[in-house]
């Protein structure tokens, strides 16, 4: 089983969550940072251009062995289709089509969720806007593990399995944690999708759906791309509760990495955050980062000084209007 986990609770901090008092204070001593908020134009392109080119793809895998339809999901189909959910955390913070037109960004998530096969795009948005403005409620920052995982995922063996597992408590925790109401859009979003999934079963068989469902279950699992949902928020140096990535694989997932930048400024879409970083170096230069995803995915599993209990949690003091 390995080493057991040498943490026995989490983090709790009688604090509020560090990045409102950041921004207030990046923006006192730089303000022309406000000259970045607002849509990528680009962006919306980008992710329909990837959409298109990854349902094209779907033809291309139907009369292929097994062994090459899964190597091609681990290695090709899902890393981008992870790269499409990250492009939904961008349209989550209204990075498609700005603030003044929500109904476009969720058409453009529904649209970019369908090589992903799992049907999130407008549940998600739900849920993270509350992990920014609420980081570390133990009622309201899903992100968060659960005591029951932290209890049962206790040693090295133990952590590997639940690396392996995330895609599934990432999906099922909200519902236990803070479980919400399906809205119309949710029921008619999944509506889409579960069909979708069905046309292609029918139309392509069964390969070309494994493709995309297991390509997409196996990149949030034990896969290189799947490290930032580790590196962004769990305690590798004692006190510090979000770390930024600063290494290539940025590229793919529209700087995802620069995570401290991104909860200080979630107006700035991804394609600028590289500049927040540029304009205010004195504030992210000397904060622990990361460098390597591979790298924090063996930590996490290999060293008993971290583990589901490494996250700085607060009290619940209830939603604030």
């Amino acid at each position: 089983m390995g080493a057991k986990v040498s943490r026995t609770d989490f983090e709790w901090s009688p604090t509020e969550e560090p990045h409102a008092t950041r921004r207030k204070e990046i923006l006192e001593k730089h303000p022309e940072i406000k000259k970045l908020y607002g849509p990528d134009k680009n962006f919306k392109w980008i992710v329909v251009i990837t959409t298109i080119l990854q349902l094209g793809s779907l033809y291309l895998i139907k009369d292929l062995k097994w062994p090459t339809v899964m190597i091609l999901a681990y290695c090709f189909g899902g890393v981008v289709n992870h790269s499409l959910m990250l492009a939904i955390h961008e349209i989550a913070h209204n990075m498609g089509f700005g603030p003044k037109y929500p109904m476009y960004n969720k058409l453009l998530g529904m649209f970019a969720n369908l090589p992903i096969g799992l049907p999130f795009s407008v549940t998600f948005k739900h849920y993270h806007l509350e992990h920014h403005r609420y980081q570390g409620d133990e009622k309201l920052d899903t992100d968060i593990p659960t005591y029951v995982e932290a209890k049962l995922f206790n040693s090295t063996f133990g952590k590997f399995i639940w690396v392996l597992l995330q895609p599934f408590f990432y999906a099922l925790r909200p519902m236990f944690v803070y479980p919400k109401n399906p809205t119309a859009l949710e029921i008619i979003s999944v509506s889409i999708q579960l069909a979708f999934n069905y046309w292609v079963y029918l139309y392509f068989g069964t390969k070309v759906i494994t493709y995309m469902l297991a390509g997409s279950l196996m990149a949030m699992g034990l896969h290189p791309v799947a490290g930032h949902f580790i590196s962004e928020h769990y305690m590798f140096h004692k006190g510090f509760e979000t770390y930024s990535y600063y290494g290539p694989l940025n590229f793919i997932t529209f700087n995802v990495g620069y995570h401290n930048e991104h909860h200080d400024f979630p107006f700035v879409p991804g394609s600028k955050l590289p500049q927040v970083k540029k304009i205010a170096p004195e504030f992210y230069d000397n904060l622990p980062q990361h460098h390597s995803w591979t790298s924090v995915l063996y930590d996490f599993i290999m060293d008993p000084n971290i583990g589901p209990y490494a996250r700085i949690k607060r009290k619940h003091k209830g939603l604030k209007f």
